[in-house]
């Protein structure tokens, strides 16, 4: 069996936890709580959350689907180097972010669902993992003159039977004009 790459896991996780952190903090604040000022640090907690984890990082093996929009957001999160790139940073940090999301009633599924992305987070540190950009590869351009073919084929064409390939005589060859041809001598 395959080994499990964990940072997918918890990249996904984390993604949908800063969303329902912002979901939370929006509600609290806009039925003006009693701590809504932890609502509205939710908000922005959240914002940043989704920012960090849009970009999916590259598999170790096989392929990675990129998201929509992502090579804006990866550019932004390379620039931090190895502060986002490494999975111990990330989950003190989304650790952190989440205590003080927890003190209202609106945000704790928020805290829980980033507590367990944290968890994640460090178990695929401790298994080595660690965050690369889905770099773009080159498109490769069509050759113009000809030059299309990478490859000459290696087996022969298929051919019919040898008998079938033998040519016929000369009269047996030509064929018989349907339009009489009268020539005319002068």
């Amino acid at each position: 069996m395959g080994r499990i790459e964990w940072a997918m896991w918890a990249n996904e996780q984390a993604l949908a936890s800063g969303l329902i952190l912002v979901t939370g903090g929006i509600v609290a604040v806009a039925a003006q709580f009693k701590g809504w000022p932890f609502a509205a640090y939710a908000i922005a907690a959240g914002v940043f959350i989704c920012l960090l984890e849009y970009p999916r990082g590259k598999r170790k093996k096989g392929s990675t689907m990129e998201r929509c929009g992502q090579k804006y957001l990866t550019a932004v999160v390379k620039v931090f180097g190895p502060i986002t790139r490494n999975y111990y940073i990330r989950a003190i940090l989304h650790a952190a972010l989440a205590v003080p999301a927890g003190f209202l009633l609106s945000t704790i599924l928020g805290t829980a669902c980033l507590g367990i992305a944290s968890g994640i987070y460090l178990l695929a540190a401790i298994r080595g993992e660690e965050w690369n950009p889905i770099e773009q590869k080159p498109q490769e351009r069509p050759q113009v003159g000809g030059g299309t073919i990478k490859q000459p084929p290696t087996m022969p064409p298929p051919r019919p039977p040898a008998e079938t390939r033998k040519k016929q005589p000369a009269e047996e060859a030509g064929q018989e004009n349907p339009i009489p041809v009268i020539v005319e001598a002068e």
